[in-house]
């Protein structure tokens, strides 16, 4: 849906369908077919005016490499298409984070994989956008959002650096094609996270400074479109763009106001903000981490960052945070990457970062940072069932209303 902004102008505003499982077509289709028009009439009840009005209800749609590729054949375009158009909706945004299965098995650090050193990456992703450029309305931008580069521990030279920037730099030369051939406005959006090779603002900002948004990688567009320098570096600007994860920035101890001017300082874009929130103990010991149990599954990474003094420690996951823990060290913050509905701030014995959404918000509302907004909160299958005290449906609509909130 689109909600009118303080400057008056429209932000994009949705969820992601990654809540929902589905990793071929048929189950993407049937659960978008379920949910969507449920969800849209539920907030058009709600609404000013009527949502369909001003553009119809926004579509975030989560597609691994099998959907894509069943979604790119002819009929099942023709059919989506048909029911986009039946039921007033659209598609703006796509996440192409998780390449293969995304729920009820192990994901952990393989949701990164393939990566950017990964020729599979970059054809699954220019897989995504030749399937976006049929969806995406005429005159609008669409965002695809992506692994930050890689795992970590799987960035170790300078050599892995290179590789991941060219190849994006190969995937920016695809978007520009489209642009050319068909008119269609696509940009990749890199979403930091904890434990990743970006992983804080700052770390993001030297990639694209350093290794996006420099000579080498103007002359290799240059080379791939046959255009000059200066048009290869508007468009590396214009392609890629960053995904804010207010989870992610939340639990990386990023400051609001500081990541936006680090941002705009840079020149970088703001493709998407992902609204989400995660875990928060401010004051850890061996008896208040024992609540956090609940939330250590088997399907997903739940990366910690610990702060105690002047000092961070970082952790790939919860039982590795558990381990490392003792009654000794002074008191110590830890905030835990676990999404929880953004509506809940007071979690019992914790909290959430909530905080940090309000701010950003709060920040968005008063001078823009992205038209393109998603509320993604993907753990509502391995959410305890003490915070489930809703359907998923109505979890969804609370969360889409608690943002026009803090919006309004």
């Amino acid at each position: 849906m689109q909600i009118e902004n303080s400057l008056g102008s429209f932000d994009h505003l949705t969820y992601c369908s990654n809540i929902h499982p589905g990793e071929n077509w048929a189950e993407v289709q049937r659960n978008v077919h379920k949910h969507v028009p449920v969800i849209r009439d539920a907030l058009q009840e709600g609404a000013a005016g009527n949502l369909n009005d001003r553009g119809g209800f926004g579509i975030g749609l989560r597609l691994s490499a099998a959907a894509t590729a069943e979604l790119a054949e002819p009929e099942a375009m023709k059919k989506f298409k048909e029911f986009l158009t039946g039921n007033q909706c659209y598609v703006f945004t796509i996440n192409g984070f998780p390449y293969g299965p995304f729920h009820g098995t192990r994901v952990k650090e393989d949701v990164y994989l393939p990566d950017w050193k990964d020729d599979e990456r970059v054809r699954y992703t220019n897989q995504i956008a030749d399937v976006f450029r049929h969806l995406l309305p005429e005159g609008q931008t669409g965002t695809i959002s992506t692994v930050p580069g890689a795992f970590k521990a799987c960035v170790t030279n300078d050599t892995d650096v290179a590789l991941i920037a060219a190849n994006m730099v190969r995937h920016v030369a695809h978007l520009a094609q489209l642009e050319r051939d068909y008119g269609s406005s696509i940009v990749l959006a890199l979403e930091p996270e904890p434990c990743c090779f970006l992983e804080t603002i700052d770390e993001s900002v030297n990639f694209f400074k350093h290794s996006l948004f420099c000579e080498e990688s103007a002359q290799q567009l240059s080379a791939l479109l046959g255009v000059s320098a200066d048009e290869s570096s508007r468009l590396l600007r214009k392609h890629l763009t960053l995904c804010l994860d207010l989870c992610h920035a939340a639990v990386e101890f990023e400051n609001a106001v500081q990541c936006l001017q680090a941002l705009n300082d840079a020149q970088i874009n703001v493709g998407k903000i992902q609204i989400s929130a995660g875990l928060r103990l401010t004051n850890v010991t061996t008896a208040t981490a024992e609540l956090l149990r609940p939330f250590d599954d088997d399907v997903y990474l739940h990366q910690v960052i610990e702060k105690h003094g002047d000092t961070i420690n970082r952790y790939a996951d919860l039982p590795d945070a558990f381990a490392n823990l003792n009654d000794n060290d002074l008191p110590r913050e830890w905030r835990v990457h676990f999404h929880v509905p953004i509506f809940l701030d007071d979690l019992g014995d914790f909290s959430s970062t909530q905080f940090f959404v309000r701010e950003i918000l709060a920040l968005h509302k008063q001078n823009p940072i992205s038209n393109h907004l998603e509320v993604e909160t993907y753990t509502w299958s391995v959410l305890p069932d003490v915070y489930k005290t809703q359907s998923i449906d109505d979890a969804i609509v609370r969360e889409l209303n608690w943002v026009r909130q803090q919006l309004s």
